[in-house]
């Protein structure tokens, strides 16, 4: 069918997600409403057990850089993720139909996706530094510290002795953690943590 979006799911891949909101109005922009998205974001990703690498909250849309869920499809995810929003918000319509969805096929293209997250707000003239930004996964790569959502990084990779998530270990049970000892995407982008953690 003519202009049917092609979804590549069950790849493997981590996936760069666009969501935005209806006629990109500024839905996101209150800090309630941004907070409320982590929030959601952070019992869905429980939900259907995936993994979130980075994110950030702009005022019109969301930017999502995710595994695929071990429960269901990604886009059954997306879909409760955007309900689970609309439905505490007042604004309707409140998201547009369609996402974007990218696969990030390499390692580089993970930590290119990541590094565009983490600056939108400085590009789009809302700070002047990305720590300056509250509602993204940018902290937790520079501190490791724990927001609302957890952020699968180097952080947590190595708070588990950089073993798989306890809920991804049955399926590969002899898989390493998601994110490449000695390599994470904060090591790659420049983002360099001002202190490290306890190594095990």
């Amino acid at each position: 069918m003519k202009g049917e979006r092609i979804r590549y799911q069950q790849t493997g891949d981590f996936h760069f997600l666009t969501l935005s909101c209806f006629h990109r109005q500024p839905y996101l922009y209150p800090a309630a409403a941004m907070e409320l998205f982590e929030d959601a974001l952070e019992r869905v990703r429980l939900r259907y057990l995936f993994v979130v690498a980075g994110y950030v909250v702009m005022p019109e849309h969301v930017h999502l850089l995710v595994n695929e869920p071990a429960r269901g499809l990604l886009s059954r995810s997306i879909q409760a993720l955007k309900l689970s929003v609309s439905m505490r918000s007042r604004l309707r319509p409140f998201w547009q139909a369609h996402y974007y969805d990218f696969n990030d096929w390499t390692h580089e293209k993970f930590v290119e996706k990541l590094r565009y997250i983490h600056r939108n707000p400085v590009v789009r003239g809302l700070v002047a530094s990305p720590e300056d930004w509250k509602w993204s996964s940018f902290r937790h790569y520079q501190t490791g510290v724990r927001g609302t959502v957890e952020i699968e990084s180097e952080w947590t990779a190595r708070e588990r002795g950089w073993q798989l998530p306890e809920w991804m270990r049955c399926r590969q049970s002899d898989s390493p953690s998601p994110v490449p000892k000695g390599e994470g995407p904060w090591r790659v982008a420049g983002e360099r943590p001002t202190h490290y953690p306890p190594m095990k």
